[in-house]
């Protein structure tokens, strides 16, 4: 007779749901046996979902295991393990340290410690990896892993010699050992060996016919070294192999891409792109978005979300193309709804701070970078865009200071340290933008980065060197950049023909690069043609009659030449075909303040801010004519609108505090502001000569006068002579405060300062 269920076995059966039994079984058996047996169930777990790539889950079961076995080094190592995996290289770090200081003798952990300090650029750090690797290697058999990591130390300590030798005796003992044959392929490579280069990895194929890794190897060598036909062949040799190897379609695609056959390249990303692995997704449809095929792009970017919902960098690419198309709104809306349903998604967070920066959404931007930095201090990404925020507003030392957290979190961030170096040259640090690119994680050939060296390298003056890398660039690529460079340094040796062969070169390649047509402008210019200059011009603008930046540029070269009929035909025929065009409204207001309009270049600025509040040369353009009429008030408040947007413009800041001090009578509301100036530019003699003005307007004198006196050495105007002069009469001191008087004189006679210094000195002769 069959016996019935107990009342407790009854009820634990029906509290537990069917799709949940499995998981609830591994919660009772967890609870129960001793702690070593608890240990090995998270051991175990832990591992299966490494192999599944479950990192998150693997790394929480692996905690659990040293909880449970705190003094055993085993939970410990699988703990780094699993934080390489998933590239989190702190914790991995610590967690090595924790096993080995549990357990000396754990050879492998002692081995990845190594592996992962000879990652430092520290030379003692890199010491201690190679001697215990060395001790490693002389306490048991060797590993092909200890040689390899012995080599890499190697190397990195410059020992190449030793590496080699290592190396060599890696691929002996371990012929499949392919990352020893790699690594000692590449050090042959760099002593120009390029015969023994070739000969390691075709005899590591050789032994590893069945490896794709192997023949992948080998193609990247002959992709390196300028034999793109033997590298697809071992690409797709690879891809016979093993069909589903996603390294070998990556490489056989992005050869095929720079050796110009697209049509093949989009059919194999299609095929990256079918794999199961969830990374290759994106690849096809960016791949289209890098030919311009925006539509298409996006039409897959959207089907992949819609079977995705999920995955995060399906999203981002998506929000991308949606921004690129103008449809902002439907971006926001995506993520928007990602963030609703997860408000800790900061991958959403990311892509909406982008766009609100796009639309000049400074603050809202800030605010969900703010909370990305929330949940991971170390978002590398997070940082670069709060760079960006500070560079809307003016703020140029808090985004080098964003930039260069960025760098200390991800050394490797290209885009973020090619940023940085145009800020320092900005801010005239030419030599620290020159060594950020020189440092040893910069990839020496790629063309963004010797682009960026060479400005630095002409600002320096060296231009020798500038010469050699632009002459290198050209050679891999005829990039407009680089073609700009090469005419600037024959205009500088006034080879003014060769120069406009390679600026028109360069504007063929990039039509509405204005920077490309300035200089082509400025080469008949500096050969004293300025008719040439506009005639050139002229026809250009003519060939690019839909062109609105060129047609703009060619307005304001007629400005410069006198010739404002014209320009003003111009700039309306582009307001005209384009009235969202702003730079061209706001040239017709100069154009008006030019030609003493004050009333017509009001009333478009006006227009221009209506559509944009925000536009920070038009609401200075609106100052500048107010203080110019006299209208200090209006003046004041349109600067103090202008730092609402950039807080840190330096001459809003320079300009109210002055305004403030000498018309308001508010000397202590405009002592803030001039403070704030000086903070930024310290050593810029306008903001030394205001802060010293406010300051003399406070009384301040003494105070006042070192300030006064450096901008007036600096930059000498009868102004800043009166300046000085009265600092020094109010003080008493007749004779100096007289001696700056008459060197104004001899400057201008007509400044108004003039009176109110004499009015001053009249004064102390009356007194005496």
């Amino acid at each position: 007779m069959e016996k019935s269920a107990s009342p407790s076995t009854y009820s634990l059966r029906c509290l537990i749901p069917a799709g949940a039994a499995v998981f609830a079984l591994c919660l009772i058996l967890s609870a129960c046996g001793t702690p070593q047996q608890k240990e090995s169930r998270y051991l175990e777990s832990g591992k299966r979902m490494v192999a599944r790539k479950d990192y998150p889950r693997a790394i929480i079961q692996f905690n659990n295991a040293a909880k449970v076995m705190p003094k055993d080094a085993e939970p410990y190592y699988q703990l780094a393990l699993a934080y390489l995996a998933s590239r989190q290289y702190q914790p991995a770090y610590a967690s090595l340290r924790k096993a080995v200081e549990l357990n000396p003798k754990h050879r492998e952990a002692q081995l990845k410690l190594a592996e992962l300090m000879a990652t430092s650029k520290e030379p003692k750090t890199l010491e201690q990896a190679q001697e215990t690797i060395q001790n490693l290697l002389e306490t048991a058999p060797p590993t092909a892993e200890a040689l390899d990591a012995l080599a890499t130390t190697e190397i990195k300590l410059n020992n190449l010699e030793d590496a080699e030798k290592h190396l060599e005796e890696a691929v002996s003992e371990f012929p499949k050992d392919l990352r020893a044959a790699v690594y000692l392929s590449t050090l042959k490579r760099s002593r120009n060996d390029l015969a023994g280069a070739e000969e390691v990895l075709k005899k590591a194929a050789g032994q590893s016919p069945s490896s794709a890794n192997a023949f992948i190897a080998l193609g990247a060598f002959y992709a390196a070294t300028g034999r793109p036909a033997d590298a697809e062949a071992q690409f797709r040799h690879a891809t016979t192999i093993d069909p589903q190897s996603g390294l070998a379609l990556m490489y056989l695609a992005v050869l095929q891409s720079r050796t110009g056959k697209l049509d093949q390249a989009d059919q194999t990303y299609a095929r990256l792109s079918a794999l199961p692995e969830p990374s290759y997704r994106p690849y096809h449809a960016a791949f289209l978005a890098a030919r311009g095929k925006h539509d298409q792009a996006t039409q897959e970017f959207q089907r992949l979300n819609q079977q995705n919902p999920d995955d995060r960098a399906v999203r981002s690419y998506l929000v991308r193309e949606l921004m690129l198309a103008g449809k902002s709104a439907d971006a926001e809306n995506l993520v928007d709804a990602a963030l609703k349903k997860n408000p800790k998604d900061t991958d959403a967070l990311l892509s909406r701070s982008t766009i609100y920066l796009v639309n000049g959404k400074a603050d809202a931007a800030q605010q969900d970078l703010l909370q990305v930095l929330h949940f991971h201090a170390d978002s590398a990404q997070a940082h670069f865009l709060l760079a960006k925020v500070h560079q809307m507003r003016g703020d140029s030392l808090n985004q080098r200071n964003e930039l260069n957290e960025a760098l200390r979190i991800r050394p490797g961030f290209l885009q973020a340290r090619v940023q940085l170096a145009q800020a320092l040259l900005a801010s005239g640090a030419a030599q620290s933008a020159l060594d950020l690119l020189n440092a040893r994680e910069v990839p020496r050939n790629n063309l963004v980065v010797i682009a960026q060296k060479n400005w630095s390298l002409l600002a320096l003056k060296q231009n020798d060197e500038a010469r050699q890398e632009v002459a290198r660039g050209l050679a891999a690529a005829r990039a407009p950049e680089l073609l700009l460079q090469d005419a600037y340094l024959k205009i500088q040796q006034k080879e003014y023909s060769a120069a406009r062969a390679s600026l028109a070169e360069a504007l063929n390649r990039s039509p509405e690069n204005l920077r490309i047509l300035r200089l082509m402008a400025a080469s008949y210019e500096a050969e004293k043609q300025p008719d040439t200059a506009v005639r050139m011009v002229r026809e250009y603008a003519a060939r690019h009659p839909k062109s609105a930046p060129v047609q703009e540029f060619l307005a304001e070269l007629l400005m410069v030449r006198g010739q404002r009929q014209e320009a003003r035909q111009v700039l309306f025929a582009v307001v005209k075909d384009n009235p969202g065009f702003t730079p061209a409204r706001i040239s017709l207001a100069q154009l008006d303040m030019a030609e003493g309009h004050a009333s017509d270049a009001i009333k478009t600025l006006s227009e221009v801010l209506d559509r944009n509040p925000k536009n920070v040369i038009a609401r200075m353009l609106l100052a500048g004519i107010q203080d110019s009429g006299g209208n200090h008030t209006a003046a004041v408040d349109a600067y103090k609108k202008v730092l609402d947007v950039q807080p840190a413009n330096v001459v809003a800041l320079n300009n109210v505090a002055y305004d403030l001090a000498e018309y308001a009578n508010r000397p202590d509301e405009a002592l803030q502001y001039a403070q704030k100036a000086a903070e930024l530019q310290p050593d810029a003699p306008a903001v030394e000569n205001t802060l010293g003005w406010v300051l003399y307007r406070k009384g301040l004198y003494s105070t006042a006068l070192p300030y006064l006196e450096k901008a007036a050495e600096k930059e000498p105007s009868a102004r800043r002579k009166c300046h000085v002069a009265m600092a020094y009469l109010r003080m008493g001191d007749q004779e100096k405060g007289q001696k700056n008087l008459e060197a104004a004189l001899k400057l201008d006679p007509n400044v108004p300062e003039i009176h109110a210094a004499q009015q001053i000195l009249d004064e102390m002769r009356a007194s005496r």
